[in-house]
């Protein structure tokens, strides 16, 4: 499989188009027989789980075959490419191919059936996605802030754009490191970040989770006038 990650930014007075989007893109990517799986999403304002949401920014992602065609496809269809150029969005394209992961989506294991573990050791791309149990939202929220905080400041950390289906309750974050070491020292040595995943198995915050490693292929465009992998993948 490959998955396709398109983040775009209306202009300040056109974030009503972004609203408008989530209910009409729905139409072309359902006719779209070659997406296996997509997901319309908003954002956080901070590059992470925020309560905040930005209103200008907002993202696609879809999941392809494994061929040369949809790697180099920038977007899942012509309407929507041509949605986006009308309305004057910054659009940040990623193309991801998906190499680890555990867990679900909407009880799907929807990048397909992928190993734990793999001995890639290249710039490597994370998604980590929740939805939040309504009586957890608040134990969630409270601990959240100093773990992004922190990974902002992390060895190996290169960028993150927070992503969600509904806000507060199902939420993820993509995140960029130079390699899977230093990934792996901020999740599992940090200590605020072990402590946030000792609370959410022991108290069982979420109702369902997934956590997926991907291997940067390509990217096209800007967000924010930055490209954090250009010159990486």
């Amino acid at each position: 499989m490959i998955c396709n990650i398109t983040i775009v930014r209306y202009p300040k007075w056109l974030s009503w188009a972004g609203f408008l989007s989530m209910a009409i893109f729905h139409l072309p990517l359902w006719l779209n027989k070659n997406i296996h799986f997509y997901k319309l999403m908003g954002c956080g304002k901070n590059g992470t789980f925020d309560i905040k949401p930005d209103l200008q920014q907002w993202a696609l992602l879809t999941v392809l075959p494994n061929e040369p065609r949809f790697v180099q496809e920038k977007t899942s269809a012509s309407f929507i490419q041509a949605w986006w150029n009308f309305f004057h969005c910054e659009q940040y394209t990623l193309i991801l191919e998906p190499i680890e992961a555990h867990g679900s989506w909407d009880g799907k294991a929807c990048f397909g059936i992928l190993p734990k573990q793999t001995d890639y050791q290249g710039v490597i791309a994370v998604l980590t996605r929740a939805t939040i149990r309504f009586n957890r939202l608040s134990h969630f929220w409270k601990h959240v802030a100093s773990v992004a905080n922190k990974m902002n400041s992390a060895n190996g950390f290169i960028s993150s754009v927070g992503i969600g289906e509904i806000p507060w309750i199902k939420q993820a974050t993509l995140s960029f490191w130079e390699n899977k070491e230093t990934m792996k020292a901020f999740a599992y040595q940090m200590k605020e970040h072990t402590e946030v995943i000792r609370k959410t198995k022991q108290e069982k915050w979420y109702s369902e989770e997934m956590f997926v490693r991907f291997k940067p292929i390509t990217t096209y465009g800007y967000l924010n006038g930055n490209n954090p992998l250009e010159g990486k993948c």
